[in-house]
């Protein structure tokens, strides 16, 4: 990405999408109902949390052997592993990769990762044909669009959007129903699979213990790029390993009741390297990409580091009050809703996003939903400080700021502030505080200030206490 990230304009705009708003706001709410009734069903839901939280907490602390073990299990079965500083370097693995395997065509499942990196603006450039299998990207590409959703790309989109679409671009009617128009992707892409001679993908978890690249997903198509392909090459990032085999029975079931508010989902495909001479199916070769891309400098950082627990399930953008009325696109990059006004001032730099911080009510239903119990609120704070520390804020508000600091440091300057605007207000009268003209700010143009009580709680308590004015 280049240039900062505007999201305050961006919401604007999308405030006053009325389509926008009604399409984020029916799947917001199809989604949560989901996740509660998937939750309830779980009687050990809160346990598994505890759990992930403490096996995460844990593989963070010692990621340095985990990664080693990794590599050395990957190698051990047949594999080849490649390590990206940042995303030129990881693009410029995966086109080598594709360019010794004498590629034309590479198929791709849903991956966060690689739109992180812009793969498949790499893939273009190099004259690899690149196709998304995964439905919702498939339209996303053919819409030339991004996705908007860690786990629902076209939660934007409507029906008759995608309808309208298809007919542009694979024939079919202009209000065709969705049986048709998942009829006719399916037919597009399985001859795109026949021809692909590289399959790639991004990876739910990646097993120390066995070298295992773990995929969750509900159509199909990730196995597909994962056996029919005479490659594969999955990039991943550095903090999706996990340690043994077994912690898999703690994070599936947070993983998908969380995502998408089902028991299990449809396909969980565990590969272990390259297919053996005793097995039929399965890629020639296969390559791990493991990508750092600033995932070492927030790591370093313990007041920021628990962001890397992520799982990308997306249920704090579900439950998040901001996103259901913007939607991802406003947060101008990969990574939308709460965990994406965290995780991007971190990988783009907070000069390029001082504005996604303060994305936020900090009402703290991310954080209630969060299935390794992500404390993004304080993360939130913790960054719109250092936002105030970089000057990126304005005078105005930093002297307003440090004032009202100064004054609630001290009973006194607070009793005497109290009285102050009592007596200011007992001037100005029933007029709103925008009225001010000069001190109209964003927050004032839509409420006002309450104005101060007659008397304070303390005043008020002191009268009661008298015992012969409590009558």
């Amino acid at each position: 990405m280049s240039g900062r990230i505007r999201f305050r304009e961006c919401s604007v705009r999308a405030l006053q999408d009325v389509r926008l708003r009604e399409a984020l706001r029916r799947a917001t709410e199809d989604l949560r109902g989901k996740w509660t009734r998937a939750t309830q069903e779980l009687p050990h839901f809160e346990a598994l949390r505890d759990r992930a939280k403490q096996i995460k907490m844990h593989t963070l602390l010692h990621l340095d052997r985990y990664l080693e073990q990794l590599e050395a299990q990957v190698q051990a079965r047949g594999g080849v592993v490649h390590w990206a500083r940042d995303a030129p370097e990881a693009c410029a693995v995966v086109v080598e990769i594709c360019r010794s395997a004498g590629a034309r065509t590479a198929v791709k499942s849903k991956s966060m990762l690689t739109e992180e990196i812009g793969l498949n603006r790499a893939l273009m450039q190099a004259g690899i044909r690149v196709v998304e299998t995964d439905l919702g990207e498939f339209v996303v590409q053919l819409d030339e669009d991004r996705p908007s959703h860690l786990i629902a790309p076209i939660i934007h989109k409507r029906r008759e959007d995608v309808a309208e679409l298809f007919s542009r671009h694979l024939g079919t009617p202009a209000h065709a129903p969705v049986e048709v128009l998942t009829r006719a992707a399916r037919a597009h892409l399985r001859q795109v699979f026949l021809t692909a001679d590289v399959g790639i993908t991004g990876a739910n978890f990646l097993v120390a213990e066995t070298g295992s690249v773990v995929l969750v997903e509900n159509e199909g198509n990730a196995r597909m790029v994962t056996t029919l392909p005479r490659v594969h090459i999955a990039v991943a990032g550095i903090e999706k390993v996990i340690p043994r085999l077994r912690d898999l029975a703690v994070f599936l079931p947070l993983l998908v009741r969380s995502a998408t508010g089902q028991k299990l989902s449809s396909y969980i495909s565990v590969i272990s390297g390259p297919r053996r001479p005793t097995e039929a199916d399965g890629p020639g070769e296969f390559h791990l990409v493991l990508v750092d891309n600033r995932r070492t400098a927030v790591l370093a950082d313990p007041d920021l580091r628990e962001v890397l627990q992520c799982l990308r399930c997306g249920a704090c953008l579900n439950a998040c009050p901001v996103y259901e009325r913007v939607g991802g696109h406003t947060y101008g990059w990969v990574y939308g809703g709460p965990i994406g006004a965290v995780l991007t001032p971190q990988l783009v730099g907070i000069s390029r996003a001082p504005e996604l911080p303060y994305a936020s009510t900090l009402c703290g239903a991310c954080r209630e939903v969060c299935p390794v119990r992500i404390d993004i609120p304080r993360m939130l704070v913790h960054l719109r400080a250092r936002v105030v520390s970089s000057g990126g804020v304005g005078l105005a508000e930093r002297l307003a700021m440090r004032t009202l600091g100064w004054v609630l440091r001290s009973p006194g300057r607070y009793r005497l502030g109290s009285r102050l605007a009592r007596a200011v207000w007992r001037v100005w009268g029933d007029r709103p505080i925008r009225a001010l003209g000069g001190l109209r700010q964003a927050w004032t143009h839509a409420r006002d200030f309450p104005p101060p009580a007659s008397r304070t709680f303390r005043e008020r308590w002191r009268k009661w206490r008298k015992p012969d004015r409590r009558s």
